[in-house]
């Protein structure tokens, strides 16, 4: 029942595109987030709905979309460069087929990156594709949560739609998304325009959200908990009655600490007790093995290049025995594992340059979204701009932050928060290049009738003395 319902609802998703093709880019950003091929069973996986939805996007803006509003970024640009920069180092990768594999989901991600600004050219087309990510990854969000809250969940135990870790069902990679996305819950539940704000937005927004803080916990992820330190203190920054904001922060933290499990505790212990965990030890190991490398091989070594890895480090083993500690060192050999980190997954993977490019793209994002953020707060007529860049802003910064101990730099959901953020962007830019035309013709007329009225007060200075005769 579940494979046909979701078959029947991207196929109606492909038909309303024939009416409104932007239909087809947002059929994209649904399937590329929920992936419902790997949740069904013989329906869905029966056509490549995912590469069927991505030349249908860009068919449908081809054909239909105007062009004259297209402004292309500089982000776009950096994008174009670290895409063309991915495909080179291809060429010399150290593990060729493992590159290549990975190569197939990360072009297309770069590409609809790139090109999904294109198409956001009005305020509810910007809307419609962020609420469209927002509800298609708060499909796991709350599904996940509900499992959380009654009961499920644990590490490596809360099982999503789909027996997956890759993506966006990756525990530590959900966390991560699921508490980027709640400043923009927030935006969507005070000035959303497609479900007006009232208390029916208000409830369900505040349910997605307390959904969010769940996953955290369901996942026992410790950079979920990292990942809210951050929101709080990002908050600070925009409300009103800070004290307020934290003595409310800290109540809520001991109204919900006994009730979390002792599994939960005993997980982000580790995260100021690394020396003892092997996942922090081995994590340490990688980076500085991705560091001597990338200084061998500046250029990186293609995707996937942490395969070549290999390494030893001392282990300490704490035992008691009544009063007595006693701490042994024990010798670990590994190899082949993941870099943990997206500045290091770029790094051993594109090298300097790639970690460069990498670098520029999110940090000229949160430039620009501080820019908007000042330029359009406090405007008349203008209350939601600034708000959603703030927004997307806070969302970046979150996914920046769990990304310093994943390796989620390719992540689509990702690359979609910079789409959107482009899209912002032009969208705004166009916005303040129409308002200040009408003031430009008013400028050019003025300055075409100061000539004629200085004529016509020089005509009357002559005729004056004539009449005065």
């Amino acid at each position: 029942m579940l494979d046909a319902a979701l078959f029947l609802f991207v196929m109606t998703l492909f038909a309303l595109g024939l009416r409104r093709p932007f239909v087809w880019v947002l059929a994209y950003l649904y399937i590329d987030i929920l992936a419902p091929q790997k949740i069904g069973w013989t329906l869905t996986p029966m056509l490549p709905i995912s590469f069927i939805a991505f030349m249908l996007a860009f068919a449908g803006w081809a054909l239909v979309d105007a062009k004259s509003q297209i402004r292309f970024t500089l982000r776009q640009g950096i994008l174009i460069a670290f895409l063309g920069w991915c495909f080179l180092t291809l060429q010399w990768a150290d593990f060729p087929e493992d590159a290549a594999y990975k190569w197939e989901w990360v072009w297309r991600a770069l590409v609809f990156a790139i090109f999904l600004p294109f198409t956001l050219v009005t305020r509810l087309r910007l809307e419609l594709a962020l609420l469209v990510v927002t509800l298609t990854a708060g499909a796991i969000i709350i599904s996940s949560g509900l499992k959380t809250a009654l009961g499920g969940g644990g590490y490596g135990s809360l099982y999503f739609f789909v027996n997956d870790n890759s993506n966006i069902y990756e525990s530590s990679t959900l966390a991560t998304v699921a508490i980027g996305l709640i400043p923009i819950i927030w935006w969507f539940m005070n000035h959303g325009r497609i479900f007006p704000p009232d208390w029916r937005v208000k409830l369900f927004g505040g349910a997605f959200i307390f959904a969010c803080l769940l996953i955290p916990v369901g996942t026992e992820a410790r950079t979920g908990l990292v990942c809210i330190g951050v929101l709080a203190l990002l908050l600070l920054r925009d409300v009103k009655r800070r004290m307020t904001f934290i003595v409310g922060g800290i109540a809520l933290v001991l109204m919900a600490a006994p009730f979390l499990p002792t599994s939960y505790y005993e997980r982000m212990g580790l995260i100021t007790g690394h020396e003892q965990d092997q996942s922090a030890s081995t994590r340490l190991a990688v980076w500085q093995w991705t560091y001597e490398y990338a200084l061998e091989n500046p250029l990186g070594g293609g995707f996937d290049s942490y395969r070549g890895n290999k390494f030893e480090y001392r282990l300490p083993q704490v035992s008691e025995n009544g009063s007595t500690t006693t701490v042994e060192y024990k010798d670990v050999v590994d190899e082949a594992r993941a870099f943990h980190s997206s500045i290091f997954e770029v790094l051993g993977e594109q090298g300097w340059i790639g970690l460069f490019l990498w670098v520029w793209l999110h940090a000229s994002g949160l430039w620009q979204m501080e820019k908007l953020r000042r330029r359009w707060r406090g405007r008349e007529g203008a209350s939601w701009q600034s708000p959603l860049a703030s927004a997307l802003q806070m969302t970046q910064v979150i996914a920046l932050v769990g990304s310093l101990f994943q390796g989620i730099a390719y992540q689509p959901v990702i690359l979609l928060i910079i789409a959107l953020q482009c899209g912002l962007w032009t969208y705004l830019k166009r916005c303040e290049e129409a308002a200040a035309e009408p003031s430009s013709s008013r400028r050019r007329a003025a300055q075409r009738s100061e000539p004629q009225r200085a004529t016509s007060a020089s005509n009357a200075a002559r005729s004056a003395p004539a009449s005065e005769a």
